[in-house]
């Protein structure tokens, strides 16, 4: 039996919402992250040197909570809905710089900002996708 259209533009339009509010939620993640890491780096608890390093680590868990999000709202497809997920994050933090800051460029760093993102939704696509159940075994009477 083929789907018609329509069902194929809601599967779509399903996916398209969980990977935009996945990436908001990663985002609104990773900022709370920083948040916390600037608190600690003010009291001296962390070294200035390591604000390259927890930006990074920001995009990775920021990613991975979105990303879970997206691939619960989704339900299927979930290593290409969690890379989509780090790709929005991605396309969100270079607005903002983009935005707030004279300059945003790759050469500043985004490379690795991108690599996390990239991988944290991997992570929240592979570990997120739900129990799978090979086949049932039918029981002998």
């Amino acid at each position: 039996m083929r789907k018609t259209e329509e069902d194929q533009a809601a599967k779509l339009l399903r996916y398209g919402v969980g990977i935009v509010l996945g990436g908001a939620a990663a985002l609104a993640v990773c900022l709370l992250f920083l948040l916390a890491a600037s608190v600690l780096i003010s009291r001296g608890l962390l070294a200035d040197g390591l604000t390259y390093q927890l930006s990074i680590v920001g995009c990775v868990v920021g990613a991975f909570a979105g990303g879970m999000l997206a691939v619960r709202r989704c339900g299927r497809r979930t290593l290409i809905v969690g890379l989509c997920t780090g790709a929005v994050l991605f396309l969100l933090l270079l607005t903002v710089g983009v935005l707030f800051f004279e300059t945003m460029s790759v050469e500043q760093g985004g490379i690795g900002l991108l690599c996390g993102g990239l991988c944290g939704g991997a992570a929240a696509g592979l570990l997120g996708g739900g129990k799978r159940s090979g086949g049932k075994k039918k029981r002998r009477k």
